[in-house]
């Protein structure tokens, strides 16, 4: 089966699940270290609309970071199915994870994971440089263009030890927005930040969706994470409320 024909399959009947752009149902992880096993996700059902502002929240180890690995198909699921877009992650291969994953989603990470010999500029065009051939001449506009987005239009020609961290942050969102993707996920965006700088860069991901980008993002800051549409709360592993 192709993966363009891999849609809703078992869950399709299910109207809430053909409105979603995000679906999980039934899905568990288990990491395996030898005769260890550790249970991260336990049968999570979650439904995750177009144009959500999501937060994620839940104590340390109750599998929030591996709940956004599980939605951008950087991990699989042990078992359950993963619908994103209409297309069943869970049944692709890595190739096809790896293309798919450039095409409709942007990943921000807590340490902004910038190239440190590289220009702002440079690292918000590297998803550009390694996607479909375009001229330099378009991808320099597109990257400008969203360091433009994110408040950094003048700072295109400065490396990242030069920025603070709002700003390498900053950098980081305009670099997941290169390909243009539908839904942003962001694993503790500012978690790494002091509280007015992080406030900054959440109202740039509530400006974002506002302006029609799905985001899901995970907070340790209650404050910050009720700033979302809805927060969905886990705990060892399951979801405990989804925020609707």
């Amino acid at each position: 089966m192709g993966r363009t024909a891999r849609l809703l399959g078992d869950v399709r009947n299910d109207s809430a699940a053909e409105r979603a752009l995000i679906q999980l149902s039934g899905v568990e992880k288990v990491y395996q270290s030898g005769r260890l096993e550790y249970r991260a996700l336990r049968g999570v059902d979650l439904a995750i609309a177009r144009g959500d502002l999501a937060a994620i929240v839940g104590p340390s180890g109750s599998g929030k970071s591996t709940l956004l690995n599980i939605m951008t198909g950087i991990d699989r699921p042990t078992a359950g199915q993963v619908v994103v877009g209409g297309e069943r992650l869970d049944e692709m291969s890595e190739e096809e994870l790896a293309v798919w994953r450039g095409e409709n989603v942007g990943i921000v990470f807590q340490f902004f994971q910038l190239m440190p010999t590289l220009t702002a500029l440079e690292n918000a065009m590297l998803p550009l440089d390694f996607g479909p051939h375009q001229p330099l001449s378009e991808r320099r506009e597109i990257a400008s263009s969203n360091l433009e987005r994110v408040g950094l239009g003048d700072k295109g020609d400065h490396l990242p030890m030069e920025l603070s961290g709002g700003e390498q942050q900053r950098v980081a969102i305009a670099r997941a927005l290169a390909r243009a993707p539908e839904i942003l996920i962001a694993d503790e965006p500012t978690g790494n930040l002091d509280t007015d700088t992080a406030r900054q860069i959440l109202e740039l991901l509530t400006s974002l969706n506002r302006q029609g980008t799905t985001v899901v993002y995970v907070s340790h800051d209650t404050g910050l994470a009720a700033e979302a549409h809805r927060v969905v709360t886990l705990c060892d592993g399951r979801v405990i409320d989804t925020g609707d």
